[in-house]
C-alpha cells in the first residue's frame, strides 16, 4: 500500500487518541531556536494537525502539508477557526510550496515514512535563511510495563508492525544522512494518562493496527481491552513517554 494510504479511516482515533507534545518542548522552540508570531512553518506531514495546533497557539503561520484526504479534511475541521493555518495536499517529496518560502519545518511522527534523499532537496528548496529543520516523536518508555505489553500484543496480531515509530531507532541511520551527521537531540517527559476510550482509540490509530474487517480483530481489541483492566488504577491508565526531537540544518 502507497504510504500516503495507511492512515485512511484512521483520522477518528488518531485525533482522539494520538497525544499532544510536550509544552516544554514546544515553549523551546519560540525561547531557544527563533521561533515567533512572526515565523512561517511547514509542518510535514502534519496528519490531523495534533503538532500544527500546538504551533499554531503560539500564533504562527502554519502550513499543514499532508496527502492524506482523511487526515487533512479532519485538520480542516479541527483548525480552520486559527488565522494562521493553511492545508496543502502535498507530500514530503514534493509540498507545492514556493521555494525559499518557510523559516522553519518540522514534522512530527512522520520523517520515518519518507524518502531521506527525496525530502531533503525538498527542504532546501522551500527553506529560507538557517535552513534549520525539526524531526519530532512521541517515544513509549519500553521499560513501563504496559508499553512492553502493547508491544507483545501488536507484535501477535499486526503483520505490518515493525515497532514503535515505524523501527526508527534513536540517532536511526536516515536521520544521520538526512543531517550529515550534524545534529543535536533533546528529549522532555511527557508521561499519557488515558481512560478506557481514549486507551483503544490510542492502540487502534496506528498504521498497522488491525481493522474491523481483518481477521483476528475481535480478539485483538479483547486483547486490548484486557491490557487496559490489566494496569487501570481509577479507571486510568498512565503510559511512560517523552517527547524527542532531532534540530540540524541542511544547508
Amino acid at each position: 500500500m502507497d504510504n500516503t494510504q495507511k492512515f485512511n479511516s484512521l483520522a477518528n482515533d488518531y485525533t482522539a487518541g494520538r497525544p499532544d507534545y510536550a509544552d516544554a518542548f514546544v515553549e523551546s522552540l519560540y525561547s531557544k531556536y527563533g521561533f515567533s508570531e512572526q515565523s512561517v512553518i511547514a509542518d510535514i506531514g502534519s496528519g490531523t494537525g495534533k503538532f500544527a495546533k500546538q504551533l499554531l497557539q503560539k500564533g504562527s503561520f502554519v502550513y499543514c502539508v499532508e496527502p492524506n484526504d482523511d487526515m487533512r479534511n479532519t485538520a480542516i475541521e479541527e483548525l480552520s477557526g486559527y488565522k494562521g493555518f493553511r492545508a496543502i495536499n502535498g507530500n514530503a517529496d514534493e509540498t507545492k510550496l514556493k521555494e525559499g518560502s518557510v523559516d522553519f519545518i518540522t514534522t512530527a511522527q512522520a520523517f520515518h515514512w519518507f524518502d531521506v534523499d527525496s525530502f531533503k532537496r525538498e527542504s532546501r528548496r522551500i527553506l529560507r535563511n538557517d535552513k534549520m529543520v525539526f524531526l519530532i516523536w512521541n517515544v513509549r518508555d519500553m521499560s513501563s510495563g504496559i508499553n512492553q505489553d502493547s508491544f507483545k500484543i501488536y507484535s501477535k496480531f499486526c503483520p505490518n508492525f515493525k515497532g514503535f515509530n515505524g523501527g526508527i531507532k534513536k540517532d536511526d541511520i536516515r536521520i544521520r544522512r538526512y543531517f550529515d551527521d550534524s545534529y543535536e537531540y533533546v528529549e522532555f517527559d511527557n508521561p499519557l494518562y488515558y481512560n478506557k476510550d481514549k486507551f483503544i482509540s490510542r492502540s487502534l490509530s496506528g498504521s498497522y493496527t488491525l481493522r474491523k474487517e481483518d481477521k483476528n480483530y475481535s480478539e485483538f481489541l479483547n486483547e486490548l481491552n484486557e491490557l487496559f483492566e490489566k494496569y487501570a488504577q481509577d479507571q486510568m491508565v498512565a503510559m511512560g513517554n517523552k517527547t524527542v526531537a532531532y534540530i540540524g540544518r541542511v544547508d
